[in-house]
């Protein structure tokens, strides 16, 4: 895949404001000790996380490679500008965390045929082009993430003594681990609550994009029990669309990803109620590590790297969190 006119300018100049950001950051000759291309979904968040471990680990590995960098924003075709300049500079791995299963495949194929190790992470492509393009999948087990949060979530009705709940989703499912989430949580969930329904599900990865679609959700179902959020924007878009809507007390929220909204919100204890999260900085890590075995040899075929699922399910928990996270960063 070759980019042409301004698709091609646009990839230059971003190429441009990365390395400047790198050379004023450590200083030095830029690519001295190795480069990564690293494509992340946002800027903030779990993504942010992610940043500042695969930096960390680098720091311990002895290397502090330069990481040519991109937020993609889920557009597979800035992504694919991205892995072009980057397959072209031969960098020494690509870390990403694919916009599209299938959209991302033929930029991967381009970078696995320049001859560089492509580690995924939170998402990838489809299995089959997984197994052919990929040496590594930094994964948290998405079936065990939903299963987590559909045990809270009986837990909690189960207490309140309803067994019939209706819980509508915010989905993010335009890439497979939040399928598999949504499946691991239903299933956990019916097997203890056979009666619970869900009555929507509506994609809204975006905060902006969660309010709208939760707001029309609670317009349709003016007695929703719940919503469950696959992504951090999902539950936060819920999360206020409850507030907006003045259903605090009626309708609750879990959700997945913690921040610093989410822990406050957790910590309030009155409308969300349990977060499911797997820590950016921890998959950075294993990320950055994982691109450093793949490069000595130690990663030769295709390997499911697994990162841990963590629970949040009480205010103390919130409370906790915030409190070893003052920057924020997950």
């Amino acid at each position: 895949m070759v980019a042409t006119g301004r698709r091609s300018r646009a990839g230059l100049a971003l190429m441009a404001v990365v390395l400047f950001g790198v050379v004023a950051a450590c200083g030095g000759r830029v690519g001295e000790n190795g480069r990564f291309g690293v494509v992340y979904m946002d800027a903030q968040g779990f993504y942010a996380g992610v940043r500042v471990g695969m930096q960390q680990e680098a720091e311990v590995l002895g290397r502090s490679p330069q990481l040519l960098q991109l937020n993609a924003q889920g557009d597979a075709s800035k992504e694919s500008t991205f892995i072009d300049q980057v397959s072209a500079a031969k960098v020494d791995a690509l870390i990403l965390s694919p916009a599209s299963a299938t959209a991302s495949v033929p930029a991967l194929k381009l970078a696995h045929e320049s001859g560089i190790p492509i580690i995924c992470y939170n998402t990838c492509v489809a299995e089959e082009s997984a197994r052919e393009y990929v040496s590594a999948y930094v994964l948290g087990d998405p079936t065990r993430f939903g299963e987590l949060l559909g045990e809270r979530a009986a837990e909690y009705f189960l207490a309140e003594g309803n067994t019939e709940p209706e819980i509508a989703v915010v989905n993010c499912e335009f890439v497979e681990v939040c399928i598999e989430r949504r499946k691991g949580f239903e299933q956990a969930l019916h097997a203890e609550l056979p009666g619970a329904r869900i009555v929507a599900n509506q994609e809204g990865a975006t905060i902006d994009e969660a309010v709208d679609v939760a707001e029309r959700i609670l317009t349709a179902n003016p007695d929703l029990d719940a919503f469950y959020g696959e992504a951090g924007g999902a539950t936060m878009g819920a999360v206020r669309a409850v507030q907006a809507r003045n259903k605090v007390g009626q309708t609750v929220v879990f959700g997945s990803d913690m921040s610093t909204e989410a822990g406050q919100a957790l910590a309030a204890e009155d409308i969300l109620k349990g977060v499911v999260d797997i820590s950016g900085i921890t998959v950075g890590k294993l990320a950055a590590r994982a691109a450093d075995d793949v490069r000595r040899g130690e990663i030769t075929d295709y390997t499911v790297v697994p990162a841990p699922v963590e629970l949040y399910a009480t205010p103390e928990d919130g409370s906790d969190w915030l409190r070893a996270h003052p920057d924020g960063v997950p």
